[in-house]
């Protein structure tokens, strides 16, 4: 009952205007945030086919205990969700009138000319990314098993793996418990939209991580190398950490910072479930941290992936939010400039990922050009994975080594992501051009970004995921 308590206190709390989806489900203090931000979606995205259910059925009429958004969360999960696998005594009236819901549900259908429940949403609702285009994307955490283990076990639970997948369109045209391995990232697979892992064992166990494939490219491409050092700036929810410490193999050390505090202890709690060992967190703004520090004096690579608007965070949110105001750009692209200069102050750094999951120039490309019209001489901008097709705006030379997601172009969320780099000893002076591809520390190792990385032997691993179901 927990879950739909939450998720219709969370519909109350938007309805008065206390805040957004996320900040709301954050400050819940529900321990699984990730399912609980999945349910208000998702309800919030049917409310409209909600009300009419509920206003045809007479519920709220006849259950006068029953809260509206509680109403609309519990007959959502009925109707078209789980089917109410928790809840307690409102589980009981809700099924109690069940058979008046679906009647009416099939009434609606009739009387709009349909015979899919998602045809029932508006143009805009069904177009959501989110719920018809984006898939759902599973990173294998390589600190409990391996990919081979993985695979095995979804294909014993009745799923049918297709292979490494050659483009995009076979991501798009996946159905059914059907699943592939992506074509760019390593140790990513890729199911059909809307599959849930919530409840699946691999998930609670932290064997896999629910995470869009456009949040696994600033730590793919940071690439540090194991025994580094290095700072996650604007960490939680902890998703690119947790890829950090796989990358580094749980050998050298994260500092991990954010100001929130309850997003930190959930962080804490997703990485130990994860079974990342070697980091620390700090409950601070990653400006007040002092570069000169000896903490920090090994520190050679840093994540930073600061507050921005989120507008391309459109996948799994039915409801767009107003497009902030260009007063409201000026002020983030301000505080996004401080904080990677100030990143970019730590005098052992040697690479830096800036990423954002907003889709505006002003927090971007430009934020990059003016902070290497600063730096320029100290740092460069990197062409990485040339085989990702969606670039950089060509708003200053060379921003084209900048890499962009979105929903229509690579099936995931609204990104962006610039690499910086060190220049070295003896490298040709910076300019407005980036450098060769082959300066990615991935093409080095004799591998393109994406391809797919020597097979290690991984008894223990194996081990531990053979033992499951």
């Amino acid at each position: 009952m927990a879950l739909y308590s939450a998720a219709a206190a969370v519909l109350e709390g938007l309805e008065r205007g206390d805040g957004g989806i996320k900040t709301l489900v954050y400050n819940s203090r529900f321990p699984h945030v990730r399912q609980l931000y999945a349910l208000v979606a998702e309800t919030l995205r049917y409310t409209p086919v909600l009300e009419k259910l509920l206003a045809g059925a007479a519920l709220l009429q006849a259950e006068k205990k029953l809260p509206p958004q509680l109403a609309k969360v519990l007959v959502y999960d009925l109707l078209f969700g789980k089917g109410l696998k928790c809840g307690g005594r409102w589980k009981v009236l809700a099924r109690r009138h069940r058979a008046r819901l679906e009647a009416e549900l099939a009434r609606l259908k009739v009387q709009q000319k349909v015979s899919r429940n998602e045809d029932l949403l508006a143009p805009a609702q069904a177009a959501s990314p989110g719920a018809s285009q984006v898939p759902r994307y599973i990173r294998v955490n390589t600190l409990k098993t391996c990919m081979d283990d993985v695979i095995d076990f979804f294909k014993r639970q009745g799923y049918s793996y297709l292979g490494k997948a050659a483009s995009v369109e076979e991501l798009r045209a996946l159905s059914g418990k059907k699943f592939l391995s992506d074509l760019h990232l390593p140790e990513l697979l890729v199911f059909p939209p809307q599959t849930d892992f919530h409840d699946n064992l691999l998930y609670t166990s932290g064997h896999i991580i629910l995470q869009d494939k456009a949040s696994c490219l600033p730590a793919f491409l940071l690439s540090p190398a194991a025994g580094s050092h290095v700072i996650d700036a604007c960490a939680a929810p902890g998703n690119k950490t947790s890829h950090l410490a796989a990358i580094l193999q749980n050998k050298g050390q994260i500092f991990a910072f954010d100001v929130d505090t309850k997003r930190l202890a959930t962080m804490n709690t997703m990485l130990m479930r994860a079974g990342v060992t070697s980091f620390q967190l700090a409950q601070q703004d990653f400006l007040t941290v002092d570069p000169g520090d000896p903490k920090y004096s090994k520190v050679t690579y840093i994540l930073l992936d600061p507050s921005c608007s989120g507008s391309g965070m459109v996948s799994r949110v039915p409801r767009q939010e107003a497009a902030p105001s260009a007063e409201r750009l000026q002020a983030l692209a301000g505080f996004q400039r401080k904080v990677l200069s100030h990143a970019l102050s730590f005098p052992a750094l040697q690479r830096l990922v800036y990423s954002t999951c907003s889709l505006h120039q002003e927090e971007n490309e430009d934020v990059v050009h003016a902070v290497l019209q600063e730096w320029g001489s100290v740092f460069r901008l990197v062409n990485v994975f040339p085989s990702w097709s969606c670039r950089g705006l060509a708003v200053f030379p060379g921003a084209e080594s900048c890499l962009r997601a979105s929903p229509a172009d690579t099936l995931t969320h609204g990104f962006f992501v610039a690499v910086l780099e060190r220049c070295g000893e003896g490298a040709a002076a910076p300019s407005s051009q980036p450098v060769a591809a082959e300066d990615n520390p991935q093409h080095r190792e004799g591998t393109e970004p994406g391809a797919a990385p020597k097979k290690r032997k991984r008894k223990k691993q194996r081990h531990i995921c053979a033992a499951l179901p």
